[in-house]
């Protein structure tokens, strides 16, 4: 039995897991991630990533390269909702047609993507940048202790076992959290989603689609909640049906006989003809079943272990939040766990992982429950409470790792439409000129803390250059170095023109003075210190 070290093993290679992956490897850690399957997802699971995501993914240069592999359907960005496909439609909706946010509000759009397709761009830079990434590869036992995390993976294909030995691990397995289940953690629920089965086939179904195209069908039948998604293979379709322990349904029951029955009463065609696939390539299972849950984990963290993505929560599928919060997750955690392993910052750091996520998950996941009661009882509608805009980039981080101010208002989120600067919200996107070229103020933001500085505020950027011996941080003077050619800055930001913003390396503000003080490079210091956890001095 080899044995390995490694400063973060991951456990997980779906888009959480290889998030987690590329940026900590853009960071300089080289984690190993196991996963058991043996490749990305071929299913599409999620296929459409927020403006936030792609954000995040900009910052890295990523961004051309997932929108050149967009789904086939991107012109066909509607979801309907119906009795079965071949009825009367209860209602259509433009997913994207309300969602995409002004210019003003971001640089960045919507992208229709297959989360199977994102997972490998992913998978090909996580490796670029140094990740071990080993598929086929499971985890057999774990023993988190005090000074680390030893694991034994068993290749799937070799049968060879390996002892892993890791500063710390990120759980980003699932909803099945078969890790965080193992330490005992237990999840606040919202009301049990239920069982579905779900499977792959292959049919015509022109005459029922009559010269239709959607991402997503809500039908009816054979029971409310059944939905039916076309993948990229024209021609094949995956159906997931709700079904009922309760009342005595069993998963033996749903034979690929019974399957083929459930696909010709959702498409409205008795006669259909139909075959169904594996949703793997060599596999042989056909049908697959899941436990269905809206959920957010009691912990996310037990000791040198972390959960991340549908391991720490489980969101419906309405509204896309599902892999976008995974994705946010990891891009929280990563930056901390870096800081923490480069010995930049103390361990408190990572306390306040769970401090910000854990409550972003609670709103987001209130909010999918109401989307999708809407969309299954109702005609489509979106009157959850808090709308999209303010879901995917209002909402608000409050921990040790940020400075809020006594005037902050009360409330998870604010609305981004009308930016305030404040310290653990996105930093706001404000158009800025180098040079003739073109970029935003979320392009400054790649992987260091980051100082924003105002016209005038000349001590702020001397000061910040006596810090960065110390600390990785990047200092930008807007109106000297950049120019703000809109006068949005200072106004979005909350501060004066001698006044400056620190932003967090995922993007977050931190900590500002609107104006300057008698000794800025004190200040500044005592700041960092603070948000990094580490001892005075």
């Amino acid at each position: 039995m080899n044995d390995h070290k490694t400063a973060v093993l991951i456990v997980g290679g779906g888009v959480t897991g290889l998030s987690t992956a590329l940026f900590l490897a853009r960071r300089g850690i080289r984690p190993i991630l196991v996963e058991r399957h043996p490749s990305t997802a071929i299913t599409p699971q999620a296929r459409a990533f927020n403006p936030r995501s792609i954000e995040i993914f900009r910052a890295l240069g990523l961004e051309e390269e997932i929108r050149g592999h967009t789904s086939l359907l991107v012109d066909f960005p509607e979801m309907i909702g119906a009795d079965t496909l071949a009825g009367e439609e209860r209602f259509r909706y433009d997913i994207l047609a309300q969602l995409r946010p002004p210019e003003s509000l971001s640089p960045a759009d919507w992208v229709m993507i297959d989360q199977d397709e994102l997972e490998r761009i992913l998978h090909v830079s996580a490796e670029a940048d140094g990740a071990d990434v080993r598929f086929g590869t499971e985890l057999i036992s774990l023993d988190p202790g005090a000074d680390g995390v030893t694991a034994v993976v068993r290749d799937l294909g070799s049968g060879e076992e390996h002892t892993i030995r890791a500063d710390y691990l990120v759980a980003a397995d699932g909803h099945r959290a078969g890790i965080r289940n193992r330490l005992g953690i237990g999840v606040d629920q919202t009301g049990a989603l239920g069982h579905v089965v779900y499977f792959v086939f292959d049919a015509d179904l022109t005459a029922a689609l009559r010269g239709r195209r959607f991402l997503l069908a809500y039908l009816d039948r054979p029971t409310t909640g059944t939905v039916l998604v076309p993948l990229k293979m024209f021609g094949r379709w995956m159906l997931g049906s709700p079904y009922h322990p309760e009342r005595g349904d069993s998963p033996d029951d749903f034979t690929e006989e019974r399957c083929v029955e459930l696909a010709r009463v959702a498409v409205g065609d008795p006669d259909l003809e139909l075959t169904l696939v594996p949703s793997v390539p060599g596999w042989s299972q056909k049908i697959s079943h899941s436990t269905g849950g809206a959920w957010v984990a009691r912990q996310y963290r037990a000791g040198r272990v972390f959960f991340a993505g549908d391991a720490a929560h489980v969101v419906p599928p309405s509204g896309s939040y599902g892999a976008n919060t995974g994705i946010a997750d990891a891009h929280n955690l990563a930056w901390k766990l870096a800081a923490v392993i480069e010995g930049g910052a103390g361990d408190a750091l990572l306390d306040t992982y769970e401090d910000e996520r854990r409550p972003v998950a609670q709103v987001t996941l209130r909010t999918a429950v109401q989307l999708l009661h809407n969309r299954q009882k109702g005609d489509g509608e979106e009157s959850e409470e808090i709308d999209d805009t303010t879901m995917i980039f209002g909402y608000r981080y409050a921990s040790e790792a940020v400075l809020t101010e006594q005037s902050t208002p009360d409330g998870p989120v604010e609305d981004p439409r009308e930016p305030s600067g404040r310290p653990g919200l996105r930093a706001p996107h404000v158009w800025l000129d180098r040079a003739g070229a073109r970029l935003s103020t979320l392009d400054l933001f790649t992987g260091a803390f980051t100082l924003l500085v105002g016209p005038n505020g000349a001590d702020w950027a001397a000061a910040a250059r006596k810090v960065t011996p110390e600390i990785e941080l990047d200092v930008h003077h807007i109106g000297v170095e950049l120019h703000d050619p809109e006068a949005r800055f200072l106004e979005a930001y909350g501060i004066a023109s001698t006044g400056a913003t620190l932003v967090r390396p995922d993007g977050f503000v931190a900590w500002r003075a609107s104006d300057l003080p008698q000794e800025p490079e004190h200040e500044l210091r005592q700041v960092l210190t603070h948000l990094l956890a580490k001892a005075a001095g």
